[in-house]
């Protein structure tokens, strides 16, 4: 018997079983991680918005609502497109927000449908005069580009990925790397239905259970195999 357990197929099984309990209680910890992430973003988005002068303080209050002070760059604005929202293919409206001589944070303005006439932007002009307006934050993710297009100096500028060094050299704006979602409650908006932040909790545990699963399964295939095997 202890030749059995002590067998090379034996060794591995075991060697087997210990990584797929390890990985099951990774998930567990990923889990825990995730949903800590998820506590403090919603405590900053649970918390009143407050004025914020200092553009490069925005950088460090992702998931915050906040109030910034400044006026929009009316001319200067950017079509970011290949968006889908409830089953519409169009566009999010990004216009900068200057907040003081030097530095300026990119506004989302929301969703505009193309409506099957991508050859026709929808009106989104907008004054320049000084305002204090209620943003959500969050930091760009660039994704990859479907298509290589010209780009040329005209705006509204037709982009497909949020590259904020980029967005800053064609804009001539010093762009911080934060975006400001507009508030359902702010006027000069288009469609918005921003998308909570969803940490994956329930995907962490469920990948956790179906490691432990596996292990449960090899051992009770060997245990049975061991059983049967004769003496």
């Amino acid at each position: 018997m202890i030749r059995k357990i002590v067998s090379i197929p034996g060794a591995l099984i075991v060697v087997v079983i210990y990584f797929l309990v390890s990985l099951g209680f990774w998930q567990l910890d990923r889990a825990d991680e995730k949903r800590d992430i998820e506590r403090q973003i919603f405590e900053a988005q649970s918390s009143k918005p407050k004025l914020i002068s200092n553009p490069l303080e925005l950088i460090k209050k992702e998931h915050y609502n906040v109030l910034v002070s400044g006026h929009y760059a009316a001319d200067l604005q950017f079509i970011y497109d290949n968006q889908i929202v409830n089953s519409n293919a169009g566009y999010y409206v990004m216009t900068p927000f200057i907040m003081n001589d030097r530095q300026s944070i990119l506004i989302n303005r929301g969703f505009i449908p193309w409506n099957g006439r991508r050859d026709r932007i929808a009106d989104i002009t907008i004054d320049d005069q000084q305002r204090t307006i209620e943003v959500s934050l969050i930091k760009p993710v660039q994704r990859p580009e479907l298509s290589k297009e010209k780009t040329t100096k005209k705006f509204p500028m037709l982009i497909q990925s949020l590259n904020i060094g980029q967005l800053s050299s064609q804009s001539k704006l010093d762009l911080i790397p934060i975006i400001g979602r507009l508030k359902k409650t702010q006027r000069d908006g288009f469609f918005r239905q921003w998308k909570p932040f969803y940490g994956s909790v329930d995907k962490h545990l469920g990948y956790a259970l179906q490691w432990f699963l596996m292990a449960l399964a090899l051992f009770i295939i060997s245990l049975r195999l061991l059983l049967k095997r004769p003496s």
